[in-house]
């Protein structure tokens, strides 16, 4: 299973770059990264486990470095593999009071 996102800022209207994600399955870790200057993160290309991962946004330090107040200091994205072989893209839409995620292709 590959896992990545794309994190866009939808008040600025622009990529959110340079924010921390983390991955895991349980309370393991799999993998950790930061978007890019397009705001995407390709989290893992390794194999994993059928079952709940979660995808955990580090915002609050994020919102913080750009001296902006957020309501949501971590944003997590609980989903469910059923086809670990699958490509799994998890955007996610973010505003400092709001958010939106679905699953990309």
């Amino acid at each position: 299973m590959s896992v990545s996102t794309h994190v866009l800022d939808s008040v600025l209207g622009r990529p959110a770059a340079g924010l921390t994600v983390r991955l895991l399955a349980g309370e393991d870790l799999l993998a950790e990264g930061v978007t890019d200057r397009d705001g995407r993160c390709r989290l893992t290309e390794e194999a994993t486990s059928a079952g709940p991962h979660r995808l955990v946004f580090a915002t609050g330090g994020w919102f913080a470095d750009q001296d902006r107040e957020t309501f949501y200091p971590e944003v997590v994205i609980t989903f469910d593999v059923r086809e670990p072989d699958a490509h799994h893209h998890v955007p996610l839409l973010l505003a400092p009071y709001a958010y939106s995620t679905y699953r990309g292709s």
